[in-house]
């Protein structure tokens, strides 16, 4: 009722309307779809019980605007009013709006505290290796073709030994158990991806046949997984590619679905490991722990709302979402006076950019993981003294630098300092300062600025009141994080193929 009473402004039809036609037959409600979805996602429902609850609840009714005689919508519309959206790029719309009635509300403004962290999205496609991958892409690419163009198929490829081949979807379980049996499959499956690719790039073929995604990921699919060359006899071979021989794309790279391109296989830590996307939360926290069990023993608990979601690739690190967060929260001019994030997020350039526009970073930034800040006895990098001034570094016995040069390291400014062999083979601190073939030290450090910032964290982090702070005790989980599952991919092949909704993450595929 509140939703209803309350929000009705902000599910509206408006903002939706450049990705709705003027002419033809009546749809439903852009804002009425949207809310559903919120309200789906809320209880965590499907798209078949979500369309059974508006139909049935009242209280959905309610917020709706329905009348109670309504006999709701078939539950496939969600699914291609979720495609609408992405494919106009309105995905955001009803977040933003939502975001912009918060701060009109004073539930979230500029300044105070917030929080973000990242949490893995399961995609909704089914698991594959990468033998299961290039049979299936195979398959995808025929199953399309037929619809869009099956006379020019019916003269390319021999259908009924095909749709023996591929009809059922292409599965492990069923595929046999000896290897070289496999390593066989594995070249059938190969030779009619490149018969496909080469018949639908031949001069001769329709110029739209190309154009067709699943067409255009089998080609991106043979190319990563396998390697054609020629043998001594001059004969064309085809063999799939080997790690250590032929090598593999990187994983931001490879695909791992012909059903979900954007899907990717990573990992994190040593236990976790799935196939699909990366989403980053950010909320509110400016509730000290203490007053928000008073709050909550009252019945007034101050809600942490979520003031920016940012979704990328499972293969992206987690500090390359840093500087896009904080970007988008000041284009809503909720820029944070203090962030909290865990130790992927930062670096020392983000700090110091961060600080300059109002926002302090509280973050636990990497140590320093030299050899000789590991040793029990080593020199690191804090105990040179430099002088930026007259662009040179004191090592601990006293000696100054023999060079100071400024470089670019993968795209950033850096400094490398070189203390001269003279100078350094007769130190009696040798040992402990370099390990080095030419018997001297060097030291790659950043730009002033972001190098002091680095070390001041560094030094602050070690402290006992940054350690025991309640926020910084608090803040590196969200409690809002959680392994979500992305909906099923709508297509025409992907019926069989769609996983079902779990937060378990998937294992490893198998190898082959």
């Amino acid at each position: 009722m509140r939703v209803r009473d309350r929000l009705a402004e902000v599910f509206a039809d408006e903002p939706f309307a450049e990705a709705f036609g003027v002419r033809g037959a009546p749809g439903l409600s852009p804002g009425v779809l949207s809310l559903v979805t919120v309200l789906q996602f809320a209880e965590d429902l499907t798209d078949r019980q979500a369309a059974a609850m508006a139909v049935r609840a009242i209280d959905w009714k309610y917020a709706l605007g329905a009348e109670l005689t309504d006999t709701g919508f078939d539950a496939s519309v969600l699914s291609r009013f979720r495609a609408r959206l992405a494919g106009h790029g309105m995905e955001r719309v009803i977040f933003d709006r939502l975001l912009e009635h918060c701060k009109d509300e004073g539930l979230v403004a500029a300044g105070g505290k917030q929080r973000t962290d990242s949490t893995h999205v399961i995609s909704a496609v089914r698991d594959l290796n990468r033998l299961e991958l290039a049979g299936e892409s195979v398959r995808a690419a025929l199953e399309a073709l037929a619809v869009a163009a099956s006379a020019w198929l019916a003269r390319q490829v021999d259908v009924a030994e095909f749709a023996h081949r591929y009809g059922p979807r292409v599965d492990g379980w069923r595929m046999p158990s000896s290897q070289t049996k496999r390593d066989r499959l594995a070249q059938v499956f190969g030779q009619d991806a490149l018969a496909l690719c080469r018949a639908a790039w031949a001069l001769n073929a329709p110029g739209w046949i190309r154009e067709i995604e699943s067409l255009r990921l089998l080609r991106q699919v043979l190319v990563q997984t396998y390697y054609l060359h020629t043998d001594t006899r001059g004969r064309e071979v085809i063999r799939k590619r080997d790690a250590g021989d032929e090598g593999v794309p990187p994983g931001q790279l490879r695909l791992a679905s012909p059903y979900d391109p954007d899907a990717r296989w990573a990992a994190k830590g040593e236990d976790l490991f799935w196939m699909g996307y990366k989403v980053h939360l950010t909320e509110t926290c400016d509730t000290p722990a203490e007053a928000e069990a008073e709050a909550e023993a009252e019945g007034q608990v101050a809600p942490n709302l979520i003031t920016d979601v940012f979704t990328t690739d499972a293969t992206v690190p987690d500090v390359k979402a840093t500087e896009p967060v904080q970007q988008r929260l000041a284009e809503h001019g909720v820029r944070p006076a203090e962030h909290y994030l865990d130790s992927g997020y930062p670096s020392a350039e983000l700090i110091t950019t961060a600080l300059k526009q109002g926002t302090r970073m509280v973050t636990p930034v990497l140590l320093d993981h030299s050899a000789q800040a590991k040793a029990a006895t080593g020199f690191d990098k804090n105990a040179f003294a430099i002088d930026w001034q007259a662009r040179q570094v004191r090592c601990p016995a006293g000696k100054r630098s023999a060079h100071w040069n400024p470089v670019k390291q993968h795209g950033a400014d850096a400094i490398v300092i070189t203390f001269s062999v003279r100078t350094c083979r007769p130190c009696p601190f040798q040992e402990q300062c370099t390990s080095s073939a030419a018997g001297r030290r060097m030291l790659t450090l950043q730009p002033r600025e972001p190098y002091e910032a680095l070390v001041r964290a560094r030094a602050e982090q070690k402290t006992e009141p940054w350690k025991t702070s309640t926020p910084c005790a608090r803040a590196w989980r969200a409690p809002s994080t959680r392994p979500w599952t992305s909906p099923a991919y709508a297509g025409p092949a992907t019926a069989d193929c769609r996983k079902s909704a779990s937060s378990t993450p998937s294992p490893p595929p198998r190898s082959t």
